[in-house]
């Protein structure tokens, strides 16, 4: 009976869509609505495809694929004169990339690599879609964050953690200081209490150790 069930889900899923497409027309044909519900129904077929066939590679590559068209889709439809889907083409791209690593991809190179990439392809569209403001470093600051991670993760460094995510942390409101606001310093107030991160990991982890 399994055999049947990848059948079952595109005969249905399909059904499914054509209805909704017809309701669609019939009652509000300005609006083509029929595609939000359809890109959850296209998960159906293709998730049992992948569990059929053993590799759970496929259903991110092709989830990601599916995701990306139907963004390209509605950016079409609704607002054809700004590719705003491009901003999230990028981070879908590394579902399948990271999936496909497997354990490699729990490595401080692949981090990143990935990161410095992400953090290329935002200043990119930045510079391409939106010269006004640099944007770029909130994406970026995020980003930051996984190499770092991981990294301190292995090493087992947490108060080495703690310093260097401080040090990110007040170099990212500085920045958003300077670029926003430089005629008033506010960056101040939140660095402030940044600072408590690496001094409560002192005082209550390392100095109990060492007084024990």
């Amino acid at each position: 009976m399994k055999k049947y069930h990848v059948d079952f889900a595109v005969v249905g899923s399909l059904l499914t869509i054509v209805f909704l497409l017809v309701v669609n027309l019939i009652t509000s044909s300005d609006h083509l609505w029929f595609i939000y519900p359809a890109l959850i129904l296209l998960f159906w077929p293709i998730r049992l495809y992948c569990l059929k066939k053993g590799k759970q590679q496929y259903f991110s590559i092709f989830s990601s694929l599916l995701i990306i068209v139907y963004l390209g889709i509605v950016n079409y439809i609704n607002t054809p004169a700004y590719p705003w889907f491009l901003y999230a083409v990028y981070p879908i791209i590394w579902w399948p990339i990271l999936v496909l690593l497997g354990k490699r991809a729990k490595s401080t190179i692949v981090a990143l690599i990935g990161s410095i990439s992400i953090i290329l392809y935002y200043l990119c569209l930045n510079i391409l879609l939106a010269p006004g403001h640099p944007w770029f470093i909130y994406p970026a600051f995020v980003v930051l964050w996984w190499p770092l991670s991981i990294y301190h993760a292995r090493k087992k460094s947490y108060y080495a953690f703690s310093i260097n995510g401080t040090i990110l942390i007040s170099a990212f409101f500085i920045t958003v200081n300077l670029i926003t606001s430089p005629q008033e310093i506010w960056a101040i107030y939140p660095i402030f209490g940044v600072l408590w991160w690496p001094l409560s990991v002192y005082y209550f982890v390392y100095k109990r150790k060492s007084e024990a």
